[in-house]
């Protein structure tokens, strides 16, 4: 599975995961026996534990090794301000918390992690503490100071990341002038110590749930130039975090030795070191049988091979993504900094409700994911409250589709099969998918193969799949050859989705804008919010929208598993979102094989 990360100002970490369906042979063997009137053994997912089994008291000078489960090396941008990638943030989760700020089993901030905060009675002063023992990694203390420079950072012209987020981060007092260079300061951020206060101008749920508090370094960073960070040495290869393990060596792009931070605040870690390897999906589960891995995650495709194993157990749960076709729809204006929807390719949504009807993601969840893959309703995941259950997934109906498309004046002209535009002229679109694991391209041909069923020319973009990188730089850069593209997002804690789909987000890469969107996305934050009710009806309508304008098709909800070997004691699944490596240890000194 390939995972790109993104950041919103007022928003935990969020990660997009430009992920292709994969499928082993196995799977398409599987469906195959389907037609032939054999059923698909489903898996239980209810019997899916969620923390390891093993009670063992953890050894004194444990190693463990993690892999990296990618079939392309990681970036190496070691900093949640700077990076986009999963694969680079499951490496800085272990040598930093995710953020000061812990979050409950609702993704609401709590007064556990390194830090504390309260909140004003008219939720416009939100003032947080950093505990005195939270040092950074070479013994200074993460202060105040260190979380401001975050935002020094990220609202400067300079800076290239993808955290700066108008539509949030520009309601902190101030945040606008520096951001436009009128101001060297942002008024509305104050520091005392390891204290710091910020003041918004107007109040937003969202601060409990994703206010930005993951802080940069000030005295280690701030002699490199903003413009030059995301690129330095100090940031790819040899970052500091304040989490419980420090780096000790990096095989750029291959692997990452740690050790313990011996000063973490939480406590001593329960290993000495870790190891963190870059393993192609093909052979992630035999590296787990092998003992090679102490924990890896476990594709779909795979999960057969992996539930054989003795050595090894199977974690799982529903994971906050959800997978979906996306529709190129214009592009990002980076002088205007928002999305033009100009794309006229797209501009009837009666031919996007067909294409999403067209297809038949219920089959592909039974049979090419056992049940491992379910159809979304909606672009919440069924982890929030907010998903709204009265929304229900686009059901397969071709006959439906071929009306919607005739209605909109996609007819077949010439009789060839394949229906021309309004207009009479050839219509074709273009479908960017990305390599994978082994289903990834069986899945795109099912999808096009079911276009071309209701008479719509699709092909694959270039004939081929394109690597991670490459297939990002596509929907970054507006390239003009996609039209239609598969991929997925992971989403963060704050339920707030704007940072995906508003009117400035760069991350929306449909480029799809419209004036109801904005009204819904703006009451969804705003102060009548804070009453949790109005927020839950606020997004039932805003779903309601996306359902029925169809920006992008939501295919699939998806568990997410992960092998862990016997020997491994402490880990926690859920952790509120976070991997809690403190508190991870192993019983045994090798891998049980």
């Amino acid at each position: 599975m390939k995972i790109k990360s993104y950041s919103k100002v007022l928003s935990a970490l969020a990660i997009s995961s430009l992920l292709l369906a994969a499928c082993s042979d196995d799977t398409e063997k599987s469906s195959t026996k389907e037609k032939k009137g054999r059923d698909v053994e489903q898996v239980d997912t209810s019997k899916f534990p969620t923390k390891t089994t093993n009670q063992g008291k953890a050894m004194e000078g444990g190693h463990l090794t993690y892999g990296l489960v990618s079939d392309t090396p990681f970036e190496g941008i070691l900093n949640k301000a700077f990076s986009q990638g999963a694969p680079d943030h499951e490496i800085f989760t272990f040598m930093d918390d995710e953020d000061l700020l812990d979050t409950d089993e609702n993704y609401v901030y709590n007064n556990e992690g390194a830090a504390t905060y309260d909140l004003s009675e008219d939720y416009k002063t939100f003032t947080l503490n950093i505990r005195d023992n939270v040092n950074w990694q070479d013994g200074k203390p993460v202060t105040g100071a260190d979380l401001e420079y975050a935002y020094l950072v990220i609202a400067s012209k300079d800076y290239k990341g993808p955290v700066y987020d108008p539509e949030q981060m520009e309601k902190i007092k101030g945040m606008k002038e520096y951001h436009e260079g009128k101001a060297d300061k942002i008024s509305g951020i104050k520091v005392e110590g390891k204290k710091i206060t910020f003041t918004f101008t107007e109040a937003n749920p969202s601060v409990k749930t994703g206010l930005w508090v993951y802080p940069l370094h000030k005295e280690y960073l701030s002699d490199v130039p903003i413009a030059k960070m995301e690129s330095s040495d100090k940031i790819r290869k040899n970052p500091i975090g304040f989490g419980p393990f420090k780096v000790k060596k990096i095989v750029q792009g291959e692997a990452v030795e740690f050790e313990a931070n011996k000063d973490y605040w939480r406590g001593v870690p329960k290993l000495d070191s870790v190891t963190l390897k870059v393993v192609n999906p093909s052979v992630a589960v035999k590296s787990l049988e092998k003992g090679d891995l102490d924990v890896a995650e476990i594709t779909a495709d795979s999960y057969e091979q992996a539930k054989a194993l003795g050595n090894i157990q199977i974690l799982g749960k529903i994971d906050l993504a959800y997978s979906y076709i996306g529709f190129h729809m214009g592009h990002y204006d980076e002088k205007k900094g928002e999305n033009i929807m100009d794309n006229p390719k797209f501009q009837d949504k009666r031919l996007r409700q067909a294409m999403a009807y067209a297809i038949n993601n219920e089959e592909v969840g039974e049979k090419m994911y056992k049940g491992l893959r379910f159809p979304a309703n909606s672009v919440i995941t069924p982890n929030f409250k907010y998903n709204n259950k009265d929304i229900k997934p686009y059901k397969y109906d071709p006959e439906k589709a071929k009306k919607l498309l005739d209605d909109a004046g996609y007819k077949d002209t010439n009789n060839d099969g394949l229906r021309e535009d309004p207009d009479g002229k050839e219509f074709k679109l273009n479908f960017a998918s990305m390599s994978g694991s082994d289903i990834a391209e069986p899945l795109t041909k099912y999808y096009i193969q079911q276009w071309q069923q209701v008479g719509l020319d699709v092909q694959m973009l270039d004939g081929r799949l394109h690597e991670f990188n490459s297939f990002y730089d596509l929907l970054k850069k507006d390239n003009d050859k996609v039209d239609i593209y598969q991929a997925a997002w992971q989403v963060a804690s704050d339920p707030d989705p704007s940072g995906i789909w508003g009117r400035t987000a760069l991350y929306n890469y449909t480029r799809w804008t419209n004036e109801k969107n904005d009204e819904l996305l703006a009451k969804g934050v705003s102060e009548e919010a804070f009453d949790d009710q109005y927020r839950i009806d606020t997004y039932n309508k805003w779903q309601e929208l996306i359902h029925e304008e169809v920006p992008m098709i939501p295919t699939l909800f998806r568990y997410t598993m992960t092998g862990v070997n016997e020997r491994v004691t402490g880990y926690d699944y859920l952790a509120a979102g976070q991997y809690q490596w403190f508190n991870v240890g192993v019983t045994e000194k090798e891998p049980k094989k």
